[in-house]
This record gives C-alpha cells, structure tokens and sequence, in this order.
C-alpha cells in the first residue's frame, strides 16, 4: 500500500520578531542617538581646545612713554628718506656703450666721466665737414690769387682804352672777370662759415657719446654695460636701455611723510620733530619741517609733509623707513599747573585697540601668551592713541594677527 507523501511548505512561523527580540532592538537604537549630542560635544570640545592650543603668529609693538619736559609730541607719522637732488643719467643720442668708468657705490665728482658711446659715426661726420672747410679756404686762396691777375689786365684796359688803343668792349670783360672773382672769393668765405657751422654739430655729437655726472654723489643704480645699446627714448623692443646710472647727492637727503588731512593743522613749516630710522630705531635724529606741499591725495586723504635733517651721516640711506614725531611745546596752562584732565600714562598703535560692545581692550604679550587687558583711551595723535590706564610703557602689544585671539592662547611674537 502506497505511503502518503510528506508535505514541503514552509514554517513561516519561523520567521515572527517576538517582542523580547523587538524591546531589544529599540533600546540600542535609543542609547546610539541619546549618545549621539555627547560626541558632538566633545567634538566641539575638542576643537576649541586644539585652536586654544594652537600658537598663532603675531605681530607687536611696545607701548611707549608719554613726552616729560616742556615739548610733546602732536602726532606721530610714517614715511621714507628721499634726496631732493636724484637724477637718472642717460644719453642725448642713440648709441653703443663703449666703456663704463663707475660701479655702484662709486662716489662721483662734478663733471667726471662715467662712460662713453661709439663715436666712430660722428668723427667721421666731424671729419668730413673739416674736409669741406679746408676745401672752401683752399678755392678763397686760388680766387684770390686770380682776382690779383684780373686787376692788373683791368688796369691794362683801362690804359688802352684811354689812349684810344683798346675798344670799351675790352674794357668791360676785364672788369666784369675782376667782378666775378670778387664774388666768387664771397661765396667761398661762406661756404667755409657753412662748414664751420656743420664741424660744431659734428663736434657736439662728438661730445654727446662722453656721459659726464651733472652733479657730486654716489651712484646708487648701474642701468647700463659695455655693448648694450642706450637711447633717450624707449626702442628696440626692450632691448635698448634709457639710462646709464642713477645718482643721489646724499647731503640731499630728507624725509617724506604722508600726513592724515585731518591733522595736517598740528604740522607747520620749521616746527622741530624726531626722526627714527627703522634701521636704528634707539638713535632718533633731530629734524624739522621744511615744507607742507600744499595739495592733497584725495584718494588717501593725505598730504605731504618734507622734513629735513638738522646734522647727516653715513647711516641715512636713500628709501630707508622712518619715523617722524612732531613736537610742540606744551601749553602755558600745564606749565602754571592747571589741571587739564587725566594724562597719558602711554601711547600705543592705534592697530592695538580692540572693542567689545562698550569696552576698549588690548592684548599683551607675555609668557608666549596673549593676556587680554582692558584700556581706558584718550586722544590720538596721528596713527597712536593715548592710554589713560591699563596699559604701562614698555609693555608689547598684539597689533596683527588672528581676529579670534583667545585670552590664555599661546603665541610667536614678532616686530613689525
């Protein structure tokens, strides 16, 4: 007897979430987004504290003292030492540098050789045109020496004539050959000023291939070598230079500062200042105003102030950085001891303030930190600010670097 057969369907039963599984499930699920803000805080801990730690480059200046005695400072300015005597030399013709007699450095004297072109054209031009006078003084000799000949036959003539031997016609053509030497010798005489007139131009283009310096100095710039050609104008696609040197008479050296419109009334011609070289900024020099150059920038909103030098020397070089201070004596009110308010304990970059809502504060660089301090302002003078408290003289101030500085935050210092 024939067996049933067993059956294949599949137990899906099998495969039901019970609830225990399911309650499981759900509460992973809730401890992964429950943890989730508290990752996200310690990421952002952990950001805060690696840019906290991070040291940030910055940029300081020390915090300076104010004036004492009977002379202040007005304002405070930037600018550049620059020689009112400065001159490019270049040539007045096109030519080919032939020999170069200076280097940089090399003090010059008035008039001294500094190089020379190729003359070969122009002493040929030169030649030439004495050839042609010596050629116009030779014909004036040999006419002279035919009109003498041409008097005595005209003498003749006119002996004949008189005597009835020879015609007036004979008469006539001696005197006219007499006439016409005289005239010729005229024009030879010209010919030799014409002459003369074209050996003085040959003879200047003769002396405009030797460079001479215009003035005493020291050559500061060699724009040209032997070979290279060199024109007044710009030619030769580049390749033709336009000067030869350049050179700067050093007893000629001032400052030039840009001085804010807005205190330009603090600066007057022969007011006495301080002028600080970057170079050497513990040796200030004595100075004073020479002029205010009377116009304006209008896109800076500057105006030009020269200050001279009251003594040179070796150490002021041309396009060095410096600083000016302006003076002024200090009013008659403070010296009978009126009070005029509080004064100024220092003076500081105005680049070193910082303010937060109603609060001015600076920040000091100490340690390899920067240290936030909070700063009581008074007026300004030019590109510094006066300090009513806070801050001490001597003290270094961040005055560029990150936007962010953290109180604490570690930092590299460096001057400006």
């Amino acid at each position: 007897m024939a067996s049933s057969p067993i059956s294949s369907k599949p137990d899906l039963g099998s495969l039901r979430i019970g609830d225990a599984q399911r309650k499981g499930g759900n509460t992973g699920k809730k401890l992964a987004i429950a943890a989730l803000p508290l990752l996200l805080l310690g990421a952002l801990g952990f950001a805060r504290f690696a840019l906290r730690s991070r040291r940030a480059v910055v940029e300081v200046a020390t915090a300076a003292a104010p004036d004492s005695g009977g002379v202040t400072t007005a304002l405070n300015a930037s600018g550049y030492v620059t020689p009112r005597r400065r001159a490019t030399i270049a040539a007045k013709i096109t030519g080919r540098v032939t020999s170069v007699h200076f280097d940089e450095g090399t003090r010059v004297a008035e008039g001294q050789l500094l190089a020379t072109l190729d003359d070969s054209d122009v002493q040929r031009q030169l030649a030439s045109a004495k050839a042609d006078r010596d050629s116009a003084r030779a014909a004036i000799a040999d006419f002279e020496v035919q009109l003498r000949n041409a008097n005595i036959q005209l003498k003749r003539a006119r002996d004949l004539q008189a005597a009835g031997v020879q015609t007036q016609e004979a008469l006539d053509n001696a005197s006219t050959a007499a006439d016409s030497l005289k005239a010729k010798i005229d024009l030879s005489k010209q010919q030799v000023l014409g002459a003369e007139a074209r050996i003085g131009e040959a003879q200047q283009n003769v002396d405009n291939c030797t460079i001479r310096a215009p003035f005493a100095g020291i050559v500061v710039s060699k724009d040209a070598q032997v070979g290279e050609m060199v024109s007044p104008i710009s030619a030769g696609g580049g390749f033709t230079r336009t000067g030869i040197a350049t050179i700067v008479d050093m007893n000629s050296n001032e400052v030039e500062v840009d001085v804010n419109e807005s205190y330009i009334a603090r600066v007057k011609p022969g007011q006495k200042c301080k002028a600080t070289l970057d170079a050497y900024p513990d040796a200030p020099y004595d100075a004073k105003v020479r002029t205010v150059i009377p116009t304006a920038d209008r896109q800076k909103a500057t105006v030009k102030v020269r200050v001279t030098f009251d003594k040179l020397d070796n150490k002021i070089l041309p396009d060095m950085g410096v600083k000016v201070a302006f003076l002024e004596e200090e009013p008659p009110a403070v010296a009978k001891g009126k009070d005029l308010g509080p004064q100024a304990v220092a003076f500081i970059p105005k680049s070193a303030v910082r303010s937060d809502a109603n609060t001015s504060y600076v920040f000091l660089a100490r340690g390899g930190k920067a240290e936030r301090r909070a700063v009581k302002l008074g007026n300004d003078r030019g590109t510094d600010v006066a300090v009513l408290a806070g801050v001490a003289p001597g003290d270094s101030l961040v005055v560029k670097g990150l936007e962010n500085l953290q109180d604490g935050q570690e930092i590299e210092t460096a001057h400006p």
